[in-house]
């Protein structure tokens, strides 16, 4: 009898699937009508998307690397108060930059007769690649050889939105897949009970930008960011009602993905099936994710190093869950930190540099000790830098800063097969232009992208007739900064 009303049950839902025909339903189902013809003079896209659920592309060849944490500084952190020491421009400060060097460049904020501003930063050189360092990261002394610096870094776009998107994407235009969601698609997901791309902020703001810059744009949604919030409930309504038990929600779950499925069956929409995906990994994180960011079991010798409050989300913190999400397989890791947009008024190159500096250097230098003890570097990267760096011209407000810059800026990498102690790159005396060895984000893309196992020309995305990539038809792989 429980039988024979579990049947006519799936026959109900099956007949109400069938009923509810709209006219987009219609189209997507006709296969010899209008909808098939519009199908097919998209170039096979539906299908690559349907096929990329389930099956990742790579990797290519044996990867170095099989993780990325990203510890983006949004707004911009200046090299010239923090690794770039310019004697030239500190005796050329108070002059107006030479027409020379402004002709035909645009800025955020400058005029074009605006002045140069020298540091008053004091700079040393330390670790055996003698990298320089000012005294605003005293912690990053102990890691100096543990990181390949890149310091003659360019792009091309230079107002927030769009650097922020070209980093994270590899466009300025927001609705391209963000580089954790080509990873996800490219080589999978190591978790089965967490996102393959999580997502943490802090600092007073979210960076500009937003939710786009870590969607999945045209790739399936399961490959989308998933943003971690603060505190001991990483995800809204992940949790159930207290009335509901676990059996409960398992049989919820179980109805909700045999809808999904009797719809997946009629339509084929990739979307329907990353649906269920999602539904299925909500279920598994009720009980991965508070155990994920619960940090009661972390040492707390471990915690002082990184210098962690219980209890008080912040960098650090972020940093820490950065490192447990690694070892439990999350592919990728993004921290956004605000706020480095020093122009000067409210954020200067004063008192404002000073606090976020410190809120950044330690749980920064403990991260990478941390992955290094743990024998988790080698198959880690670890990225750090912001959209641009900062202008050797200064920006007169209530106080003395720097505008965006996008010719020559300071990042760094580590582990995953990067050169350790390699210093790259090099900018003129002033610090305007890169000069030598100079590495264009569209290049330290397709770089990362070859130390975790995948030629950036081949992991495409057939989207309205066109194969997409990361690094758009741009990009080459820089040979000399990895080991």
């Amino acid at each position: 009898m429980q039988r024979e009303r579990t049947a006519a049950a799936d026959r109900s839902i099956r007949d109400r699937l069938a009923a509810t025909t709209t006219r987009r339903h219609f189209l997507a189902d006709c296969r010899l009508g209008l909808g098939a013809m519009a199908l097919a003079g998209l170039g096979d896209a539906v299908p690559a998307a349907a096929a990329s659920q389930d099956q990742p592309l790579g990797p290519h060849f044996p990867p170095k690397a099989k993780a990325v944490i990203y510890l983006f500084m949004a707004g911009g952190p200046s090299q010239l108060e923090l690794f770039e020491p310019k004697p030239t421009l500190d005796a050329l400060h108070g002059q107006v930059t030479p027409e020379s060097f402004t002709k035909g460049k645009r800025f955020a904020f400058l005029k074009h007769d605006a002045k140069l501003l020298g540091s008053k930063e004091k700079f040393r050189q330390y670790g055996q690649c003698g990298m320089d360092l000012s005294e605003h990261l005293p912690h990053h002394r102990r890691i100096v050889d543990d990181l390949c610096w890149l310091r003659a870094v360019k792009k091309d776009f230079l107002n927030h939105g769009p650097a922020k998107g070209f980093m994270n994407t590899g466009s300025p235009q927001f609705g391209r897949p963000a580089m954790g969601s080509w990873l996800s698609y490219g080589l999978g997901s190591e978790s089965q009970d967490l996102p393959a791309f999580v997502v943490l902020q802090s600092g007073p703001r979210g960076p500009r930008g937003g939710a786009a810059l870590w969607g999945s744009g045209f790739l399936p949604t399961k490959h989308q960011g998933v943003p971690f919030l603060k505190g001991s409930t990483p995800i809204l309504d992940l949790a159930p009602p207290e009335d509901r038990s676990r059996d409960d929600e398992a049989r919820f779950y179980d109805t909700l993905g045999t809808l999904n499925r009797h719809r997946l069956d009629v339509t084929g929409d990739p979307e329907i099936a990353a649906r269920i995906a999602a539904y299925e990994m909500a279920f598994r994180m009720q009980s991965t994710a508070p155990e994920l960011v619960d940090l009661s079991g972390e040492n707390p010798a471990t915690l002082a190093r990184y210098g962690v409050e219980p209890g008080k989300p912040s960098y650090a913190t972020n940093c820490l869950l950065a490192r447990r999400m690694i070892e439990r397989g999350v592919r990728f890791v993004q921290l956004y930190h605000a706020d480095w947009d020093h122009h000067g008024g409210a954020l200067d190159l004063g008192d404002s540099l000073t606090k976020i500096c410190r809120e950044v250097d330690q749980p920064t230098a403990a991260l990478i000790e941390d992955l290094k003890h743990r024998g988790l570097l080698d198959s880690t990267i670890v990225v750090w830098g912001g959209e641009f760096g900062r202008t050797p011209m200064g920006e007169s407000r209530e106080t003395i800063g720097r505008d965006h810059h996008i010719d020559a800026f300071t990042m760094w990498v580590a582990g995953g097969g990067f050169a350790p102690g390699k210093l790259y790159g090099k900018s003129d005396d002033i610090g305007y232009e890169a000069v030598d060895e100079v590495v264009h984000v569209h290049d330290l893309h397709a770089t990362l992208l070859n130390q975790l196992g995948l030629d950036h020309k081949r992991l495409t995305y057939r989207f309205q007739g066109r194969d997409y990539r990361l690094t758009d038809v741009h990009g080459e792989v820089v040979r000399d900064i990895v080991a």
